[in-house]
């Protein structure tokens, strides 16, 4: 991959708001964060698109909680062609985070996330959804 220098014309306000998007994100120049912002916006396009992505499905739950533990499998086997892989952590005695990594259409990933995220007992769940090319 070759890099491309270019110039850039903004105004000062645009400006100081890609400074402080940099500076939040510890990015070390301007460069690193115009192409964060762009590779942001091509996940966005490819979510919205509904083509081939990769993602994560991170949920927080008691596993104590009746019945969340085989809701949970049955609905990762129901959807098996999308799943990558999943680990388990112990956070506390009772409150364990799972990740699941997930590679497929991303309707398909945002249907198997809103679903695990609806399990009753699930205290929080997100999806984070990147780019699979």
């Amino acid at each position: 991959m070759s890099i491309v220098r270019f110039g850039v014309s903004l105004e000062k306000e645009l400006l100081e708001a890609l400074d402080n998007y940099a500076s939040e994100n510890h990015f070390t120049n301007r460069s690193q964060a115009i192409r964060q912002l762009i590779n942001n916006n091509i996940v966005t396009n490819k979510w919205q698109s509904n083509i081939l992505v990769a993602g994560s499905i991170t949920l927080v739950y008691d596993h104590h909680r009746r019945d969340l533990l085989n809701n949970l499998t049955d609905l990762q086997h129901d959807y098996h062609g999308v799943i990558l892989s999943s680990l388990h952590f112990h956070l506390e005695h009772d409150l364990c985070m799972e990740i699941i990594a997930v590679k497929g259409k991303a309707s398909k990933l945002t249907e198997l996330a809103n679903k695990l995220i609806a399990v009753k007992g699930i205290q929080h769940g997100k999806l984070t959804m990147s780019r699979a090319d």
